[in-house]
């Protein structure tokens, strides 16, 4: 009741149901290309596996009703809702393998291949945010003190710390105190030989009065630079015991990390360079590490205020960037004397240190 019906021309009289809708051809088409669907995200799933049970064919080539049935029906029978394809069953999946980095989105992380071991107060800061600037390079924002402070962490614990990268891009951190570390290179060496180490150096008496102000700022309660500079003041002995004054010998740390590494896997930055001219260093830098010169003039500014160069454009960012304003303290005024005596003490570590990696830095 209610069925329309309508006259056949060639029967009058007659009574027929209305024909049925093509439905049939429709389903068979959307069962086809859903069992195409799910014949791909298997294939995905199981790093492109073949399905098991059906002979490598691929689902296209059952074209007909009957074979897209089958596939779909194979397909439900062996990954039931919730279950690990049989590959993922007997094995974990590769996590360096292309899918797993398209689907985790950022690729893996991997122990350092390039540390920023030294020195502190030299400029470290500026040149690990010069360096991330450029689009292959990876690293840690905070100082991970691992191979100086956390060491029995472990390296599953420190590998955490980095930041995840793709093929091709150097996952690098820094620590400014692993190069007066006397137990930093022998670790280093047992985490990987081919580590490639860089340290900024600076004139050590500048360093020195620069790492006192920083102090100053925190503690200004502290005796004068002049007190704690001479154990003597009379005799003018110099402190060495004092950390601002043992950092700046550069030479004696330096013949501690040779014993474990050669001089050509260590690169020297001029702290006093990275202000005048920071893409000629980062020029060097980037050779260093075997990665194609993208930080030019082009990304740097000079700031008046702040006296160092700055960025154009931050990583990640369309806006410039200085460092923070802990970076550029005004230093005190140091009685002239006590400077020259520093100079003096320091020159025959200096001349020493230029002999040793080849490069005069001008310090004298």
């Amino acid at each position: 009741m209610g069925q329309r019906l309508i006259r056949r021309p060639d029967a009058p009289g007659a009574l027929q149901p209305p024909p049925p809708p093509p439905v049939r051809r429709r389903l068979l088409l959307l069962c086809i290309m859903l069992c195409l669907w799910l014949y791909v995200f298997y294939s995905c799933a199981g790093s492109c596996a073949p399905v098991p049970g059906l002979g490598g064919r691929p689902a296209a080539a059952a074209g007909a009703h009957g074979g897209g049935l089958q596939v779909l029906s194979e397909l439900l029978r062996r990954a039931p809702a919730g279950a690990a394809p049989p590959e993922e069953q007997s094995a974990a999946p590769d996590p360096t393998s292309p899918i797993s980095s398209f689907f985790n989105g950022s690729g893996t992380k991997k122990l350092p291949q390039a540390i920023i071991i030294g020195v502190k107060k030299g400029g470290t800061r500026a040149l690990l945010e010069f360096l991330r600037v450029h689009p292959d390079v990876r690293a840690v924002g905070a100082e991970p003190h691992f191979f100086d402070r956390n060491y029995e962490r472990g390296l599953a614990w420190y590998r955490d710390l980095m930041p995840r990268t793709l093929d091709g891009q150097i996952t690098m951190e820094k620590t400014p105190s692993y190069f007066v570390t006397k137990e930093a290179p022998a670790r280093i060496s047992a985490m990987s030989k081919g580590t490639k180490l860089i340290v900024v150096v600076r004139d050590p008496v500048t360093r020195a009065i620069s790492d006192y102000t920083q102090t100053l700022s925190k503690k200004p309660d502290i005796p004068t630079f002049e007190s704690l500079t001479f154990k003597n003041r009379t005799t003018g002995l110099i402190d060495t015991s004092w950390s601002a004054i043992q950092i700046g010998i550069y030479a004696k740390h330096l013949e501690n990390w040779l014993l474990y590494f050669p001089i050509g896997q260590i690169l020297f930055v001029s702290g006093e360079r990275l202000i005048s001219d920071p893409a000629g260093e980062l020029g060097r830098v980037q050779d260093f590490l075997g990665l194609k010169r993208i930080i030019t003039d082009k990304h740097f500014y000079f700031n008046k205020t702040k006296g160092f160069p700055c960025l154009k454009k931050a990583e990640g960012s369309s806006k410039p960037h200085c460092l923070g304003k802990t970076k550029g303290r005004t230093h005190p005024n140091i009685d002239r004397e006590v400077v020259q005596r520093l100079r003096e003490f320091y020159r025959p570590f200096n001349m020493k240190f230029y002999q040793m990696t080849g490069h005069d830095f001008g310090w004298d």
